[in-house]
């Protein structure tokens, strides 16, 4: 494949923008060798929990060449989703601010495979595919990598610019695009308001989170009871949780995001606490019918409802 010039991606970068990202950057595709002994001791200390699909495809999820074949570069985008909304009973279950609106999984497949094609009809022919969540890779990695931020004491990406509300995605393509040399520092520095605040004790060190503890694993990945060792920790959060970022000073940049697809049913943000304990499946499926909340299902949301009542 062709190299093409700096201005190029530039327009890559502008149309990214156009489209609605926060930001874009761009790197080549490699063999993540610093990433993999992190990845296969957290593995091997079982902080993954039930998430045995974090342990499938290793070669793939530290090589992106052996998902898209001859694949040179990877694209990586920001997506805001920090909301003007907050839910309005100060009793209600709280629901983490990623899935007040549409999910995002849809959303950012959309924009990403208008990124693809205008690439592919305005830069050059090339051959990708677009991931958000969607197959084995280290989307913090690369967005890293391409001068996005840097990866926290909380494990999330956070920009200097953005803060680290916000979705990350990529294209990995066969075009060979000039990487972003920009390595963002870490600016973590002696803070430790994430790892202080985790009412869980989840964060075990700095940069490692034991998923086992983590409130958003135990109230949407974990398909089990959720453990009893936690009970009247989860600082009443029913489906994920915010704690870490809401504290990270960085996120006093955070602004609200432009995407209509993330602005939430108002009948969502008025729900009471009576009124999430009393719904029945069929209110689930309407109010919940394209949102993130789906992953846990119906009987995922009642147990964390019944987990949250017994603290």
């Amino acid at each position: 494949m062709e190299r093409v010039s700096e201005s190029t991606s530039d327009r890559i970068k502008a149309k990214a923008k156009e489209l609605g990202f926060l930001d874009c950057g761009i790197s080549s595709t490699r063999f993540l060798a610093e990433e993999k002994d992190r990845l296969v001791k957290w593995l091997q200390d079982g902080m993954n929990g039930e998430m045995e699909y974090m342990a499938n495809h290793l070669d793939k999820r530290l090589d992106p060449r052996l998902l898209v074949e001859n694949s040179r570069s990877v694209v990586s985008v920001l997506l805001n989703y920090f909301p003007a909304e907050k839910q309005i009973d100060p009793e209600a279950p709280v629901l983490s601010k990623y899935a007040f609106g549409t999910d995002y999984h849809f959303v950012m497949k959309d924009k990403l495979g208008e990124l693809l094609l205008f690439i592919q009809s305005e830069i050059a022919p090339c051959d990708g595919r677009c991931f958000v969540d969607s197959a084995p890779v280290l989307d913090r990695a690369w967005a890293a990598r391409a001068g996005l931020g840097w990866i926290g004491k909380n494990t999330n990406l956070i920009s200097t610019e953005h803060g680290s509300f916000f979705f990350i995605g990529e294209l990995i393509i066969d075009l060979e695009l000039p990487a972003d040399d920009k390595i963002v520092r870490n600016h973590c520095g002696n803070c430790t308001r994430c790892i202080d605040a985790c009412p869980t004790k989840a964060l075990v060190e700095p940069f490692v989170l034991d998923a086992r503890r983590c409130i958003s694993y135990q109230t949407i990945e974990n398909r089990g009871e959720i453990d009893p060792a936690l009970k009247g920790m989860f600082e009443n959060r029913v489906f994920g949780c915010d704690i870490c970022q809401d504290v990270c000073p960085w996120n006093l940049k955070s602004e609200v995001h432009r995407e209509p697809a993330f602005t939430p049913d108002m009948k969502l943000m008025r729900l009471t606490k009576e009124e999430w304990i009393e719904m029945d499946r069929s209110g689930f499926n309407e109010l919940f019918r394209s949102s993130a909340v789906k992953r846990a299902r119906f009987e995922g949301l009642k147990r964390n409802l019944k987990f949250l009542e017994e603290d």
